[in-house]
């Protein structure tokens, strides 16, 4: 695989992530097709993406479907936001075409993308994962196999702690994001910041940072967690941390 090849892509998942990049992939002139499209030519794939964070039923369900249906060559290239590679890996038959990547939206201010391979993944596997994202412009980065990896782990822990900021009525929302803007030079607020990427999205990472890890310092703030329990992921839904007429992201 080269970085000038066009590919046959599955991409699956319910993530936000999936708009972003069945865009991008048939902007840079890839072809796009669904999980119940490949099962009539599952042959002619030469690559999976798969982008569920929040619904981790769904996301082995749909990674073990891949598995069976695509031939052991194929990588498959899965989130590893709200779970680690290797557990994703352990899921399959065959764990070592299993690659982590992370990323959050908007994926058009997304530069870099972060590799996590699992435990169980080959290099080959490794290289063709790099190759696949650098066809689409993106740099790459590799880094340790951990719950929502570097940038998506951190600022997931930042707007996580202006959620409890915001419950314990220190400050406006607005007040909080103006802080952190004119403090730290931040281009968004985090409670601005998380309405764009999707608190669903932010949601997954920050319980599975505290499943992985059970330590006190990644408990998810209530009030996101109603949030999401309420649908109010952000922009994309109208409603999250604040309100929104209908806008694009």
């Amino acid at each position: 695989m080269t970085t000038t090849n066009k590919q046959t892509v599955i991409l699956t998942g319910d993530s936000p992530l999936h708009a972003a990049f069945s865009a991008l992939l048939t902007e840079q002139g890839h072809q796009v097709m669904s999980l119940e499209e490949a099962v009539q030519t599952p042959e002619a794939v030469t690559l999976a993406l798969e982008v569920n964070n929040f619904d981790l039923t769904k996301k082995r369900e749909q990674l073990a479907e891949l598995d069976r249906l695509l031939p052991a060559h194929v990588p498959v290239v899965t989130t590893s936001l709200a779970i680690t590679a290797t557990e994703a890996a352990s899921w399959t038959e065959h764990p070592e075409r299993i690659c982590g990547f992370g990323t959050l939206v908007p994926l058009a201010e997304r530069k870099l993308i972060e590799i996590a391979p699992a435990l169980q993944t080959e290099e080959e596997t490794i290289r063709n994962t790099e190759a696949f994202f650098h066809s689409l412009g993106k740099e790459t980065e590799l880094v340790e196999d951990e719950v929502g990896l570097v940038f998506p782990r951190i600022l997931t822990l930042i707007i996580n702690e202006a959620a409890f900021t915001l419950m314990e009525k220190a400050a406006t929302p607005q007040d909080i994001d103006i802080a952190m803007k004119k403090g730290t030079n931040y281009p968004y607020g985090p409670l601005e910041w998380a309405d764009r990427i999707g608190l669903d999205e932010i949601y997954a990472i920050s319980r599975g940072l505290s499943r992985d890890l059970a330590e006190e310092r990644y408990r998810t703030a209530p009030l996101l967690r109603k949030l999401v329990l309420a649908k109010r992921f952000g922009i994309r839904s109208g409603q999250g941390f604040y309100c929104y007429e209908k806008e694009e992201v």
